[in-house]
């Protein structure tokens, strides 16, 4: 199936990166938020990159230009019924993904792959929601999106070979790096990074060290490029509690579960870069 219109809906940090990753790689797109506010932040973000791209030397300003009119922003997702392959890419939240899938599965043609940037809610319970279960996939993009080279494919019970060969080429086309998961909480980068950082909140909230040196302690000593607080910070802190419940709920391993701390800092509103402050303060 040739994918010429590709679909995000979400118009923030990860929706807006995977617009512009789709529209670099030629591709017609329809990024899609609840309202005019989000979408045109989520253009000015995308502006700001390929402008900082071009000061640099690593594209011309016509170049720039074509990849901003590629992209359509929405705020009525039946506009999604134009696209050939649609990513979710909203709060990670399981209700509100369950009813985006719901209206999707309306809006959109049957052959359309409606597919998922979900960190960690099982695709299986996502598929269940919709007509077209063997359609449903993981596409989980790293952040940021225009930098980070992998993309997590995650396959659900009983979605298609053809729906995973047609993923997996579009991660190609996008220059990314597939890597195949199965479907189980967390899928592979989560269920191994956000206990990590768990874990550091924990050092934390113990008293075992200060932020700064349990940052520096993983980036000199474990060769990290940035230590587990900073990215936890740059993840949001609201999206790293989420993943860690779902490990937690998935499990019903106490491995799993989340730092009082961080929980504490999420009902604080203190959800990291997004917000000004997390576990460090930004200006």
């Amino acid at each position: 199936m040739e994918i010429k219109t590709f679909g995000v809906i979400g118009a923030g940090q990860m929706g807006n990166g995977i617009a512009q990753v789709a529209a670099m790689s030629g591709l017609n797109v329809i990024m899609n938020d609840i309202n005019t506010e989000l979408v045109t932040k989520g253009i000015a973000n995308i502006t700001k990159i390929l402008k900082r791209n071009v000061d640099k030397g690593k594209m011309t300003e016509e170049d720039k230009n074509s990849v901003l009119e590629r992209i359509q922003t929405s705020v009525d997702l039946k506009d999604m019924a134009a696209a050939d392959f649609v990513v979710e890419a909203a709060t990670e939240n399981e209700p509100l993904k369950f009813q985006i899938f719901r209206d999707l599965d309306t809006v959109c043609p049957p052959q359309v792959i409606l597919a998922t940037n979900t960190s960690s809610i099982p695709i299986g319970r996502i598929a269940a929601q919709t007509k077209r279960p063997e359609k449903i996939i993981g596409m989980h993009f790293m952040n940021p999106v225009p930098v980070m080279k992998l993309v997590e494919i995650i396959r659900g019970l009983v979605t298609s070979d053809e729906t995973l060969k047609t993923t997996w080429d579009l991660t190609l086309k996008f220059g990314k790096t597939p890597a195949e998961s199965n479907d189980y909480p967390g899928f592979i980068a989560n269920r191994i990074l956000m206990p990590m950082i768990n874990e550091a909140v924990y050092a934390l909230y113990h008293g075992v060290g200060t932020r700064e040196d349990i940052d520096i302690v993983m980036k000199l000593g474990m060769n990290h490029p940035m230590g587990p607080l900073t990215l936890a910070d740059l993840i949001g802190l609201d999206t790293c509690l989420a993943i860690m419940e779902t490990l937690y709920d998935g499990f019903k391993d106490s491995k799993y579960r989340p730092c009082p701390l961080l929980r504490k800092y999420v009902e604080a509103g203190w959800l990291g870069l997004k917000t000004g402050r997390g576990f460090y303060e930004y200006k």
